[in-house]
């Protein structure tokens, strides 16, 4: 079996789709595809479909939904498989669970791969860090589970997913920055602030991406909008980093250059108090 959500839904057995078209269980097999090898408690699948006031039937159109994906699956399956659809898609005292190893769902391997890039981040090993966060951001085929319908569950699951990828391409850009790779950012950290428009650990990238590519006078323009755009919006000032960063593109700080500097560093943090 081969389980995508960074993406549309996606679940394959033996080459043949197993998702099924209705909504409810979409949201069921999602749910279970996020966490295989754990029990997922029947009330948290209930909670997930209904909400905070399952109707009456709730345990019933749950089994049926799920005797309707271990019909798919075994399908998929096929007569000669060693195991049942009820070994995969397994009942279990107060829950259900699938029983397929970690890396049979693509959240695993870009989890793998984001640790494996952070911890070569923290090492100053740039190249590695860059490349493996790079493989772990090309796994995402779009917002994840942009075709599913999420209940209360899921939407924290997917909200918790899509700040760990935008928290990847920040770190990501960051190793490529140190890598001197500044005028070929410069397109995509343009896109990502308009995107963002508020968030701080992108502007300063641009910033700096700018500034190494011989444009101070626009980096010191995005400090200004970002600037006006907080203080409209939230009536704050920026943090002290970019504070900092911004009075240090003014005096043409030598710590801004590719080789200066702390190594080990975000490029948010290079003026860190």
């Amino acid at each position: 079996m081969r389980i995508q959500v960074l993406g549309p839904l996606s679940a394959e057995v033996n080459g043949g789709s197993i998702v099924p078209t209705a909504g409810k269980p979409r949201q069921v097999l999602s749910l279970l595809a996020l966490y295989p090898g754990r029990v997922i408690p029947v009330p948290t699948l209930m909670e997930e479909i209904w909400g905070t006031q399952p109707p009456q039937s709730a345990l019933t159109t749950l089994q049926t939904y799920i005797l309707q994906l271990r019909r798919r699956l075994g399908t998929a399956m096929g007569p000669d498989a060693p195991g049942s659809a009820k070994d995969v898609l397994a009942t279990r005292h107060g829950g259900y669970l699938l029983q397929i190893p970690e890396d049979s769902v693509d959240v695993h391997d870009y989890e793998h791969l984001t640790r494996e890039g952070q911890a070569a981040f923290e090492t100053g090993d740039d190249q590695v860090s860059a490349a493996r966060l790079r493989a772990a951001l090309e796994l995402w085929r779009g917002p994840a589970l942009v075709d599913v319908r999420v209940g209360p569950i899921l939407d924290i699951e997917v909200m918790r997913l899509e700040e760990s990828r935008l928290v990847t391409v920040e770190r990501r850009i960051d190793a490529d920055l140190r890598l001197g790779r500044h005028a070929e950012l410069i397109a995509e950290l343009t896109e990502l602030t308009a995107r963002h428009p508020q968030h701080e650990g992108l502007h300063s990238q641009v910033m700096v991406a700018l500034y190494r590519s011989g444009r101070q006078a626009t980096a010191l323009d995005v400090y200004r909008r970002l600037r006006a755009r907080l203080i409209e919006d939230l009536g704050v000032e920026p943090s002290p980093q970019l504070q900092r960063l911004h009075q240090a593109m003014l005096a043409v700080d030598p710590q801004l250059d590719v080789l200066a500097g702390p190594r080990h560093t975000s490029t948010f943090d290079l003026f860190a108090a």
